[in-house]
């Protein structure tokens, strides 16, 4: 299966909860307004109803966009057997040509969250990061140009495989 399709256990959560809310809450209480708006008379010149006639598409398209990922994902629920190399899930601390420590935690892409370290799978540094140890340096060419890393430390936490 293709690596845009794993998540992380925590990720799945993450989709599943979202995919849940949409369906199962905001979904029906726009149906709701919906149906509320259209009684109220001339569709075509009533903003309540052509509003909730937009939210209701897009809530739609993310529905079907959340159960595609979720039936189609791999979700990677233990860690690789060589803990010494950066795989799936793996949390890596890196310092780069300036001295500057960064910590991330590879991902799905739909788990992307540049804010908290967790970059996707699919990315240029991930990519490069693949199969490498501690101690190992890497390059990486990113849009601010060619960038030099040194790998620190490579871990795999067991609460991040836990249930």
């Amino acid at each position: 299966m293709a690596a845009h399709t794993y998540l992380t256990l925590a990720g799945k959560r993450l989709l599943q909860a979202e995919f849940d809310e949409l369906w199962h809450r905001r979904r029906p209480a726009v149906v709701r307004a919906l149906h509320d708006a259209a009684a109220e008379g001339d569709r075509s010149e009533n903003a309540e109803y052509i509003y909730r006639k937009k939210e209701l598409r897009e809530i739609d398209r993310r529905v079907r966009h959340l159960g595609r990922r979720l039936s189609e994902a791999v979700v990677v629920d233990r860690a690789p057997a060589d803990q010494q190399r950066v795989y799936f899930g793996a949390r890596v601390r890196v310092t780069d040509q300036h001295g500057k420590s960064h910590a991330w935690r590879l991902v799905g892409a739909d788990e992307t969250d540049a804010g908290n370290g967790y970059i996707s799978i699919l990315s240029p540094i991930a990519r490069a990061l693949l199969k490498r140890a501690e101690g190992d340096e890497f390059e990486v060419d990113l849009p601010a140009g060619r960038q030099q890393f040194r790998i620190d430390v490579v871990e795999y936490l067991a609460s991040d495989y836990a249930p």
